[in-house]
């Protein structure tokens, strides 16, 4: 067995390295109501939340995690007030322009997923010039999903793989399940093996429909603004005490593992 990894800043948990997911994924929920609680709007709880991302992407960093996901915008959330739609968009102009130094001095590679085409113009364009710069970065991956929902993102693999049959190009008996994932918003990338939602709720949000299913989920009731370091460790060291089979049967190493502890 590995030797633990230490952390000096939360002496209470360590983490397996090998037994860390590739690749987390987050539902950032719940900057809304910390705010309501607060007496605050709604747009400074989003506010707020900006900080708990620097803190997850840089725990993310430098634990190892090759891959974060992050459900910044959903397609459904088009459906809020304009004046929360417009500062929502402002604040990740003002992420995408601020943190591209850091993006670059951590060798973190950016991915947009979603329907990007909706962004207003000036975010499109700072999140295609963070793609464009970050693009030779190896050491991790941060996907943004913006504007994203995943029947869309089905449906939209789904008519790509039709448009070739009706071409020629590949016959009905060649779709498999690398053929649809190679087409979603996530082809080259793999599944997650952790989702993270904070907030409390108990629900995925048409997030990933396809590529969770063997996921292993955690909820937490922490607000998003109040996650941090300690929170994302603390997910991290649920997901180690996990057995995953995948469909096969239990091998003995969730005993194993709980006799350790």
């Amino acid at each position: 067995m590995a030797s633990s990894l230490p952390l000096s800043e939360f002496p209470q948990l360590s983490l397996e390295p090998s037994r860390l997911p590739r690749h987390v994924a987050i539902v950032m929920d719940g900057n809304g109501r910390w705010a309501l609680r607060r007496g605050l709007s709604r747009c400074e709880g989003h506010r707020r939340g900006k900080d708990s991302v620097r803190a997850v992407v840089e725990a993310a960093r430098e634990i190892g995690i090759p891959y974060l996901t992050l459900f910044v915008f959903s397609n459904e959330n088009w459906q809020r007030p304009t004046t929360e739609v417009r500062f929502l968009m402002q604040l990740f102009h003002r992420y995408l322009m601020t943190e591209s130094k850091r993006l670059m001095k951590r060798d973190i590679r950016v991915v947009a997923l979603g329907d990007t085409a909706r962004l207003p113009v000036s975010v499109r364009r700072a999140l295609e010039k963070t793609v464009e710069l970050t693009a030779g970065n190896r050491t991790m991956t941060i996907a943004l999903a913006l504007s994203y929902g995943g029947r869309q993102d089905i449906v939209a693999a789904t008519r790509r793989i039709a448009q070739a049959v009706a071409a020629g190009r590949i016959s009905p008996d060649q779709i498999d399940d690398s053929m649809l994932q190679h087409e979603l918003a996530t082809g080259g990338m793999p599944d997650p093996d952790l989702l993270i939602r904070t907030s409390g709720e108990l629900r995925v949000s048409n997030f990933f429909l396809y590529q969770l299913a063997y996921t292993e989920f955690y909820f937490t009731e922490t607000l998003w603004p109040d996650f941090r370091e300690r929170d994302f460790l603390s997910a991290l060291a649920a997901f180690q005490t996990r057995e995953r089979r995948f469909g096969a049967v239990d091998n003995g190493s969730n005993d194993r593992l709980r006799a350790a502890n």
